[in-house]
C-alpha cells in the first residue's frame, strides 16, 4: 500500500450546515446525497460539531425531530489537515472512538475522511472506484 495523506482520500466538497438547521432537513439531505455525516460550522465557516447517521438514532429514539443540528451535534470536532497521512488519520479515528474527520485548511471544512476511505485505501482501491 502506497503513502497517502487526507487531502487524497477525503471526499470533496464536504457538506456543512450551520447549527441551525433543522434536523428533518438535514436528515433528508444526508439520504438524498447518500452520506453518512455533516460538518457544522460557524458565521465564518470553521467547523464546530459533527453530526452523523449514529446520532440520528439518538434524535429518533427520543422522538426529537423538530429540533435543530445543534440540539444533536457533536461538538469539540476532531479535525485534520490535507497534508496529514493516513496513519495519522487513523490514529485520530481510533484515539477518539470516531468514524469521520473533516479536513480543514485555513480553518475552513475542504473534505473529510470516513472509515470507509481508509477501508478503501487499504484495499487498494478507491471507494468512488468500489461502487
Amino acid at each position: 500500500m502506497e503513502a497517502a495523506e487526507a487531502g487524497a482520500l477525503m471526499t470533496e466538497p464536504v457538506l456543512t450546515v450551520e447549527p441551525s438547521a433543522e434536523i428533518a432537513e438535514v436528515a433528508a439531505a444526508m439520504r438524498a446525497q447518500a452520506i453518512n455525516s455533516i460538518v457544522v460550522i460557524d458565521d465564518d465557516c470553521r467547523p464546530i460539531g459533527i453530526l452523523t447517521s449514529t446520532d440520528f438514532v439518538g434524535v429518533v429514539a427520543d422522538g426529537d425531530l423538530d429540533s435543530t443540528v445543534g440540539d444533536h451535534m457533536t461538538d469539540g470536532v476532531v479535525t485534520t489537515s490535507p497534508a496529514a497521512s493516513v496513519e495519522e488519520v487513523a490514529r485520530l479515528m481510533v484515539d477518539h472512538d470516531i468514524s469521520h474527520v473533516p479536513v480543514v485548511e485555513n480553518e475552513e471544512a475542504v473534505g473529510l475522511v470516513s472509515a470507509t476511505d481508509l477501508t478503501g485505501h487499504a484495499a487498494g482501491t478507491a471507494v468512488a472506484d468500489a461502487e
